[in-house]
């Protein structure tokens, strides 16, 4: 990934087999700026010239696959999506290049979330085992895992491993500041049409 030499292999992971319960229907396909929403995510990731690019499908896969360009990425179909997003994860991680010394994590349901933030975050973990976006308004994603916390990060559960983990281990985590408010995800009706509405979202 360029701009990252000390990283090595770096991997990006974009989570998107959510079910889309809130919403009544598949998120990952509705329209926005001019393609749909986890393909905007999926064009913003492959913007960053990961070294690896790994996408997670499961709620409406078929469909997602129909719809949504995935050109350049490894597809992982999660049929536990269910259970959280922690079982993406740890679907992902079994494919993930041997190679790999970073794996970058974003969500498919943010589009909020630029290039210049995932360099952001690469460049400013110096030598941390994880790192995460410190926001205006607080803690978000994208986080980075260094190789050293992939048996613990294929091991979590639910929703919120991710930040339980962040959680128990709080002196291993670089905040890397980004300028900007964490990024709204979207998962009703009424975040849709705010982000419909939004100017501050960069395509």
């Amino acid at each position: 990934m360029p701009g990252s030499p000390t990283d090595g292999f770096v991997a990006g992971l974009v989570l998107g087999a959510g079910g889309s319960s809130r919403l009544g229907r598949p998120k990952q396909l509705l329209p926005f700026a001019g393609t749909t929403l986890l393909g905007h995510v999926v064009g913003v990731a492959r913007s960053c010239r990961f070294d690896q690019l790994v996408v997670t499908i499961g709620g409406a896969a078929e469909d997602v696959r129909g719809a949504v360009d995935l050109d350049g990425a490894e597809v992982v179909v999660n049929d536990a999506y269910g259970s959280g997003c922690s079982s993406s994860i740890a679907a992902a991680l079994a494919v993930v290049d041997p190679r790999c010394e970073l794996l970058v994590l974003m969500l498919g349901d943010q589009p909020g979330v630029t290039a210049s933030t995932v360099a952001a975050l690469v460049a400013g973990r110096g030598d941390a085992p994880l790192a995460v976006c410190r926001y205006q308004d607080g803690l978000g994603h994208p986080i980075a895992f260094a190789r050293s916390c992939f048996a613990e990060l294929a091991d979590l559960h639910g929703d919120r491993g991710v930040w339980r983990m962040l959680e128990r281990r709080p002196a291993a985590a670089a905040e890397v500041p980004v300028a900007g408010r964490i990024p709204a995800d979207v998962d009703t009706d009424e975040d849709y049409r705010a982000l419909l509405a939004s100017s501050e979202v960069v395509a």
